[in-house]
């Protein structure tokens, strides 16, 4: 009996060693795997964003907003001053030559005309007297019954009073001519472009009132900066478009660019002929000119502004090579709000840093950020 007891209570030891053993197993692989070292990523290594340099097919073309002008443009102007009374053409009136366009107050100007009317009636007068005084003393002195001092001294009265009916002419004729200047008269057909005073308004002599385009030819006017003048000077083709007849573009010339900018913008004008251009092309139109350079069809190299990073005065990129980044120079050439044109230092096929080029030194690894290609 007492050997049965012995021999249950080694079972019942040996049970128990095991069930331990066990949860000691269990408990060491436990716990190495929550405490098993974890591979950790180098933070020190920065993460950038890089793009693929690729040479496409540039069109250096520029479009510029203009409005249609007439190449000949004439301010018209009264030669006297004075109130206007009348104006008998509106903006936009075709006109021929001869037509009365403005009116000025004639009052005054024709009390001059017929005051300076009455003195040449006056001179004309006191020529007939000295006239008639000079012939019968010379009949006198012929006959020897005045002295050749009195004939001279009536030879003289007669001179004088020549000289004045031609001074009293003259003044006449003046006063007449401006009594014709109030009114203003187109001395060639064309196209009331702008007016610039009304009836009531008293101008100068020389204010300008009317602006008059000639017909004819028509032109765009456009204004261009100064980085884009020789593009312009090079360019072997213009197009004009108009924003009220999308369907029709008509080829331009440049004719004619000015020497200097302007004082408030700093753009130089530029004016294009239209080369044969429809009728239904009018003064004032809004135009857009597309201007096409030399060189449209030359490959360029264009890269984000923000892969830029700039050392002192020469721009540099970052060129990434096996995950390691290295600065170089290159040279840029035209720009938009976005991109710029690598002229020289890059080539297609490349890999530069677009994100990230402020945090980077030479010879540096890098991680490229997922979707990139190195």
């Amino acid at each position: 009996m007492q050997y049965h007891i012995v021999k249950g209570k080694k079972k019942w030891y040996y049970g128990l060693a095991a069930a331990v053993m066990i949860i000691c197993i269990i408990g060491g692989v436990l716990w190495k795997e929550n405490h098993q070292a974890k591979p950790t990523v180098d933070t020190n290594i920065p993460l950038v964003r890089t793009v693929m340099v690729n040479a496409v097919e540039t069109s250096r073309s520029y479009t510029y907003p203009g409005e249609v002008r007439g190449r000949y443009e004439s301010q018209l102007a009264f030669q006297v001053g004075g109130k206007i009374i009348r104006r008998s053409v509106d903006l936009g009136a075709t006109v021929q030559a001869g037509e009365v366009l403005m009116q000025l107050e004639p009052k005054d100007l024709q009390q001059a005309a017929n005051s300076s009317s009455a003195q040449l009636m006056a001179a004309q007068a006191q020529l007939k007297l000295a006239e008639s005084n000079l012939s019968r003393y010379r009949q006198l002195y012929e006959q020897a019954a005045v002295s050749r001092a009195q004939f001279d001294q009536y030879q003289n009265s007669y001179d004088v009073a020549l000289a004045e009916v031609h001074r009293a002419a003259a003044q006449h004729e003046q006063g007449a001519n401006k009594l014709d200047y109030t009114l203003l008269v187109a001395d060639q057909p064309g196209v009331i472009a702008a007016i610039g005073a009304e009836i009531g308004q008293v101008v100068s002599a020389g204010q300008t009132v009317l602006t008059i385009v000639r017909d004819g030819e028509r032109e765009i006017e456009i204004s261009i900066p100064e980085n884009r003048l020789e593009d312009l000077r090079q360019a072997t083709q213009c197009k004009v478009t108009f924003w009220a007849l999308p369907s029709i573009t008509v080829d331009g010339s440049i004719r004619e660019i000015a020497p200097m900018a302007n004082a408030t913008s700093r753009t130089y004008k530029v004016r294009i002929t239209l080369v044969t251009p429809p009728p239904e092309v009018k003064l004032g139109m809004t135009a857009a000119v597309l201007v096409t350079a030399a060189d449209q069809q030359a490959a360029a190299i264009t890269i984000p502004l923000s892969a830029l990073y700039q050392t002192g005065d020469t721009p540099r990129v970052w060129v990434v090579k096996d995950n390691t980044v290295g600065l170089r120079p290159v040279t840029v050439g035209v720009g938009s709000s976005d991109t710029i044109q690598v002229l020289a230092g890059l080539q297609p096929g490349e890999t530069i840093v677009t994100a990230g080029v402020h945090k980077l030194r030479d010879g540096q690894q890098i991680r490229i950020a997922s979707g990139d290609r190195s």
